[in-house]
């Protein structure tokens, strides 16, 4: 079952009324900090929604997750999820969502 919405980013909070108000969370979501903790829920295929940041602090940043997603998406090992780019980094947002578009088009196939 799809139910899990996750929210990735290592500062912003969703619970934080300030994050709803200007980044769009609900505040139900899953927080999670790290691409690698992210990728934990998704190969479990329990993860109906993503809003991305990029900038994490780590090696492995936001962008690097949706091109993991693409991949999986293409490879067929994730289900279909729905996504949202928070991120206010300029070069990697867009980056996001093309690669998350091409997942987009892998599920449909």
């Amino acid at each position: 079952m799809q139910n899990i919405e996750l929210w990735l980013d290592d500062n912003r909070d969703p619970k934080d009324p300030k994050t709803q108000q200007l980044f769009g969370s609900k505040g139900t979501e899953i927080w999670v900090k790290t691409v690698p903790e992210a990728k934990a829920y998704l190969s479990q295929g329990i993860v109906a929604s993503i809003s991305f940041d990029n900038d994490l602090g780590t090696p492995e940043e936001g962008r690097h997750l949706a091109d993991w997603i693409e991949e999986e998406a293409y490879n067929k090992r994730i289900p279909r999820l729905t996504w949202n780019v928070h991120s206010a980094n300029v070069d990697a947002a867009p980056r996001i969502q093309a690669a998350m578009r091409n997942a987009d088009k892998y599920w449909e196939i």
